[in-house]
């Protein structure tokens, strides 16, 4: 079973708005409200990186490149995390993957997002 599945993702033009969730299937929804959650991409080429973590309890950060154009959330009761992303431009193109942070070692299929005209 896999444990992180991601959706949302799909092509957008640039300066576009974008929301993609994940769903935490495996940790049960006791647990999921105390795991510190994040969103990472890998773009074409170029390795995993960092967007965004998010506490248990709410607390939020971000990777300087997308500080001001995403918004990271969460549903404690629904094992899901969202994020919202706006003004998006050509370079945020790539495959957004959800886990924990820190990450375990298995991850989801990603959803991929591309940002052209």
């Amino acid at each position: 079973q896999v444990q992180f599945v991601e959706s949302g993702g799909g092509l957008v033009p640039p300066g576009g708005p974008l929301r993609l969730s994940c769903v935490d299937s495996r940790t049960s929804t006791s647990a999921f409200r105390y795991f510190h959650m994040a969103w990472y991409r890998q773009a074409p080429g170029k390795e995993c990186e960092w967007v965004a973590h998010i506490s248990g309890d709410h607390v939020t950060n971000y990777a300087d490149s997308m500080r001001g154009r995403v918004t990271i959330s969460r549903d404690n009761d629904k094992n899901t995390l969202f994020l919202q992303m706006s003004s998006l431009k050509p370079t945020d193109t790539a495959v957004y993957y959800c886990n924990h942070l820190p990450a375990l070692r298995d991850w989801g299929q990603g959803t991929q997002v591309t940002v052209s005209l």
